[in-house]
């Protein structure tokens, strides 16, 4: 089974023996997965909103910094749990209360598949000369078929992406620069508070929308892997790519005016040529976005199976069941880009906008009772069952949730909602850092007085974070005291 390419596991346990590969497999992944279209578009978008060069630069950086942190701290937990990201939700929310966040992530999912098939339809399309509809199509066949290959293939796809497109972004960069008057375009320094806010927001709400599923990529790691090796490969990875294309971003809509906006993909190949050098760049960014596009399809796979588990028990899925999950995303992804290609700029920054009031609780909570409550130790076989130690529904975690929703809603701006808080800052968006803070102090306050230690971290590794080889049957002797059953199925 490790020697297999097709992946076979799900949202089981990845037990030692089957654990493979090192921290810095995490950089390439996170640099090939931001070194792509929609990044340039994101950073670009603080441009086009009002924000001036220099301002929108250093904003940018600051959001890819914080929301990087806080997604790499996420994927540092993969080796130690080896789970998918949205599993350890069980642990705050309960086995069938984690739907919650759930469902908003399979929609996050899809959104993103949808946004990232619209710009890879235009490459794709041009590539083949069909047109961006069949390119669309084409692209989500694609994504399909190397999200159901797996783990093992997403690994390779972003070594050969991290590689190539870096090497494409490095030759646009100099045919860019040799556009453009480099000393007259960073004179654009006014500081504006909101603004720079908005380009903060922007680099944050990518960054943190990885953190959902950034484990999952992780997760087959060894054990031993050190968590502040995944953490700082991964957070270079992110936040050198997302900068990198974001930057790029910026100086495209500083200089192209309105010759960008509408014709992304059109616009950026320019920069680089005709004939067979735009041919190259137009598989360049189909190979960017098909990078992250299965990312999605893949996370969209893990969370709907956690989703459905939680609730009818069962860790196994058939390749049967992994097809047809995984086409449901495709299917519905490719629906909402076909649908919305046309207004595809606005709509996509309203929605990483609007993802970020829902995600940054998520976060908070998640990393606060990981990190801070449970110690990096989780009840592994109690996150299947609804009777165990994390129950069915925990309420207190949810009503933190929903708290931290309810406040961020008067910092929020977007086209379609703006809180009656946001003008007297100044029309700043402050929303994401009201989602971080509120619920990480009251999870903090709540989740310490239900803390109980946990005595169980994983199979194979006993209270003290050794092994031993009756770490197995020490795991089911646990899980029982701890569900008050006589036994208990462990995770693999």
């Amino acid at each position: 089974m490790a020697d297999s390419l097709v992946e076979r596991r799900s949202i089981d346990v990845v037990p030692d023996e089957e654990r493979h590969g090192t921290a810095f497999s995490q950089f390439t992944l996170w640099l090939g997965a931001n070194l792509q279209i929609t990044t340039v578009v994101t950073g670009a978008l603080a441009v086009v909103f009002g924000g001036d060069v220099v301002w929108s630069l250093v904003g940018l950086l600051a959001g890819n910094l914080l929301g990087g942190a806080v997604m790499a701290l996420h994927s540092a937990q993969g080796p130690r749990l080896g789970l998918p990201q949205m599993i350890s939700s069980r642990a705050q929310f309960g086995v069938r209360g984690a739907v919650v966040p759930l469902v908003l992530v399979v929609v996050m999912y899809i959104g993103f598949f949808a946004s990232g098939s619209v710009l890879a339809g235009q490459a794709v399309g041009k590539l083949t000369h069909l047109g961006p509809v069949p390119g669309i199509l084409i692209f989500a066949l694609v994504t399909g078929v190397m999200a159901i290959i797996g783990y093992r293939v997403i690994h390779a796809l972003g070594r050969v992406a991290s590689v190539i497109c870096a090497l494409a972004f490095i030759y646009l960069g100099i045919r860019l620069l040799n556009r453009i008057d480099l000393g007259a375009v960073l004179q654009q320094h006014s500081f504006a508070l909101p603004m720079f806010l908005l380009a903060m927001s922007l680099s944050a709400s990518w960054q943190l929308a990885f953190g959902p599923y950034v484990a999952d990529y992780s997760r087959y790691l060894p054990r031993t892997t050190s968590t502040r090796a995944t953490f700082w490969w991964t957070l270079s990875g992110t936040a050198l790519g997302a900068q990198w294309s974001m930057s790029f971003g910026v100086l495209v809509a500083a200089t192209a005016g309105t010759a960008f906006t509408g014709d992304e993909v059109g616009y950026v190949v320019g920069l680089g040529g005709t004939g067979l050098i735009a041919s190259l760049l137009y598989f360049v960014i189909a190979l960017g976005k098909l990078t992250i596009n299965v990312l999605n399809t893949y996370g969209g796979f893990m969370s709907i199976v956690t989703s459905i588990t939680g609730f009818r028990g069962g860790r196994d899925i058939s390749p049967r069941g992994r097809t047809a999950y995984i086409a449901v995303i495709m299917v519905a992804g490719t629906v909402v880009a076909l649908a919305g290609r046309n207004s595809f700029l606005h709509t996509f920054a309203d929605f990483l906008l609007f993802l970020l009031a829902f995600f940054t609780p998520w976060s908070a909570i998640n990393l606060v009772d990981y990190y801070l409550l449970s110690r990096e130790r989780y009840d592994l076989p109690a996150l299947n069952d609804p009777d165990g130690r994390y129950g069915g529904w925990r309420w207190d975690a949810l009503t933190v949730y929903g708290v931290a929703l309810i406040a961020q809603f008067p910092f929020l701006a977007t086209s379609f909602y703006t809180g009656p808080l946001v003008a007297p800052l100044g029309g700043a968006d402050i929303s994401w850092i009201v989602g971080l803070v509120v619920p990480a102090v009251l999870y903090g306050l709540l989740g310490s007085r239900r803390h109980r230690p946990v005595v169980v971290t994983s199979v194979g590794e006993d209270a003290d974070g050794r092994g031993d080889s009756n770490d197995t049957a020490d795991a089911a002797e646990t899980s029982d005291a701890l569900t008050g059953r006589g036994s208990a199925k462990i995770a693999p």
